[in-house]
């Protein structure tokens, strides 16, 4: 499943990320990469953007990013 498709106090384990080099390199740098537990914290009313858990750190991430990550519901 992609990572859009969680609800706001699930969480998942990152399987892929299926983005361009540079999106990738900038996903690692937030702590966003294969392996990692995320809890999704919080969406915008139309789902445009997404705050998720990771490691103890917040991280916004627009739709377009969230769809490129495939994770594991827990």
């Amino acid at each position: 499943m992609i990572l859009t498709e969680l609800k706001k106090g699930q969480s998942a384990t990152i399987i892929k990320v299926d983005a361009q080099q540079a999106l990738k390199d900038r996903l690692k740098s937030m702590g966003v990469c294969k392996g990692e537990l995320l809890t999704v914290r919080g969406c915008s009313l139309a789902k445009q953007t997404m705050e998720i858990e990771i490691e103890g750190t917040l991280v916004a991430l627009r739709a377009e990013e969230a769809k490129k990550i495939e994770v594991e519901k827990e």
